[in-house]
């Protein structure tokens, strides 16, 4: 049995001054060098909220504007305004920062944020009139505390400081006297990265159709790690947002694998829901502050805004066939081995031409490819260079040497295979996984039959192995089987049984006779 997702969501927070006071660049920066040109600058390149909504990646990623839209506006797209503006897509919503600092309220469970009862009073009523927001998260957000009892937290308790407009409406204070792994710092981006989560779960339930109470099973697969000096990274954010976006009847764990984690979770989530471990799975994932800002010396060097200034998150909803909703297939997974190695050729191999070798496809029966689909517009201007095409670009000469394109059709392969990135630069969060939302609307409508999803990561980052990490796997559409052998209605089983009982009875009579 194959399953199939029912649904994407996905979610964007605008947090200017997370950037200034806590994605790492600026924070190493103010380290190393508290009176640089670069702090100085920075605030001049901010964006407003209005003008990250009419950023054009910012509304592709919402699902206001498709990623075909996108490749049709010529580059760079942040001196451009996108004709939509909307802070509500199809696919989820762009909240502002303001909102966001009541959820990351709603989602402590200690009182260790404290926000200034004149900040929660101007803004608590716009967090409520968000349509994902019920009365239960509303309930947990409290008054709030007086603005000389915040100051004299971080001053004095080594409180982290929330801002909004570059003054201090709150803080969060640390959960431990002399834990690091419960410092104020690591409480902050934990909360970031759950509060991300719920926003994305609640999405996602929207936009899935489904009751909350579906929900067996989250997969939460994020960047940051979640426990004390016992056991660091122990978990569990998944059940720790399942619990405040209100999934009662959930349970769930985290998995962890840097920038390859989401496609890992996915193919764990099909894999239990094929099993009949579980009839729906959610795979989730929450933001990461750290990386706000993260190539902002670049971008202030050359004049342009600062576009990293936005927290992201996403959620799919992976369930059992029901014959329509396109299908996970897991007889076509990519796996980089320990034996693999990290030149660029053996890894797009293992995750490419190996899974489809052994099902006897070609490179080009895959209508999309979707690997790290970072925004070239954050990307280039830093010298990492456009990241999605030079993928099919190593895709494509795969398929040069195989014999399945002409060397001369090399640069129409990325253009009729692949997909311009628009994910914000969150480290897991563009990891193949941007694209699920507008290809299962694709695979639904009959426009492709097959997308490969690629999620690839750097293991070296934790200094535990030189190793380089990838999966990949495939989504098809629907092949009906599942609805030819389930779309029996309970009135005709009924029937079904009574006319076997009474054939049952009639050849017991004969036999009596």
């Amino acid at each position: 049995m194959k399953s199939v997702i029912k649904g994407a969501g996905y979610i964007l927070v605008h947090t200017p001054d997370m950037v200034l006071h806590n994605g790492t660049t600026q924070t190493t920066e103010r380290i190393v060098n508290p009176n640089s040109e670069y702090l100085k600058e920075l605030p001049k390149h901010i964006r407003s909220f209005e003008q990250a909504l009419s950023y054009w990646p910012n509304q592709v990623y919402i699902g206001n504007k498709t990623p075909g839209e996108l490749a049709a506006v010529e580059q760079p797209w942040c001196d451009k305004t996108c004709d939509v503006n909307d802070r509500y897509g199809k696919f989820g919503q762009i909240m502002p920062q303001e909102e966001f600092l009541l959820l990351m309220q709603s989602c402590d469970v200690f009182d260790l944020v404290k926000l200034d009862r004149d900040f929660v009073a101007a803004y608590k009523g716009a967090l409520a009139a968000n349509p994902l927001i019920d009365e239960a998260i509303m309930a947990r957000i409290n008054d709030g505390v007086d603005g000389a009892a915040v100051a004299r937290l971080v001053e004095e308790d080594h409180s982290e400081g929330l801002y909004d407009h570059d003054k201090l409406v709150g803080c969060v204070n640390r959960a431990h006297d002399i834990d690091v792994n419960l410092s104020a710092h690591v409480i902050l981006e934990n909360l970031v990265s759950k509060a991300s989560s719920v926003l994305a779960l609640l999405s996602v339930v929207k936009s899935a159709g489904i009751d909350k109470t579906e929900v067996e099973y989250v997969i939460d697969c994020a960047e940051e790690a979640c426990g004390d000096m016992n056991q660091r990274g122990g978990g569990n954010f998944a059940k720790s947002a399942a619990e405040i976006a209100g999934l009662s009847r959930a349970t769930g764990s985290d998995v962890r694998g840097f920038c390859a984690a989401p496609s890992h979770a996915m193919i764990e989530a099909a894999a239990l829901v094929a099993s009949g471990a579980y009839k729906t799975v959610v795979v989730t994932a929450g933001g990461c502050t750290a990386k706000l800002g993260m190539n902002g010396k670049d971008h202030v060097k050359k004049g342009l805004p600062i576009m990293e200034d936005m927290v992201g998150g996403f959620a799919v909803v992976v369930t059992q066939n029901d014959g329509v909703n396109p299908e996970i297939n897991l007889e076509l997974l990519g796996r980089h081995t320990v034996g693999t190695g990290s030149a660029p050729q053996a890894v797009i191999s293992s995750l490419v031409t190996d899974p489809l070798d052994r099902a006897g496809l070609k490179i080009t029966d895959i209508d999309k490819y979707s690997p790290e689909m970072q925004n070239p517009d954050i990307t280039k201007p830093a010298g990492a260079g456009d990241v999605p095409l030079a993928n099919y670009k190593m895709i494509a000469a795969l398929a040069v040497k195989r014999g399945e394109i002409e060397k001369a059709d090399l640069m129409k392969f990325p253009v009729e295979h692949g997909l311009t990135g628009w994910a914000p630069t969150q480290g897991h969060i563009p990891s193949g996984v941007p694209y699920i939302g507008f290809a299962r609307e694709d695979l639904l409508a009959g426009k492709i039959s097959r997308v490969m999803i690629i999620g690839k990561g750097s293991l070296f980052l934790g200094r535990m192995t030189n190793l380089f990490d990838g999966v990949s796997f495939v989504i098809q559409k629907n092949s009906g089987e599942e609805a030819a052998r389930g779309g029996v209605s309970e009135g005709q089983v009924k029937s079904l049984i009574a006319k076997a009982m009474k054939e049952f009875a009639a050849t017991l009579l004969s036999q009596a006779d």
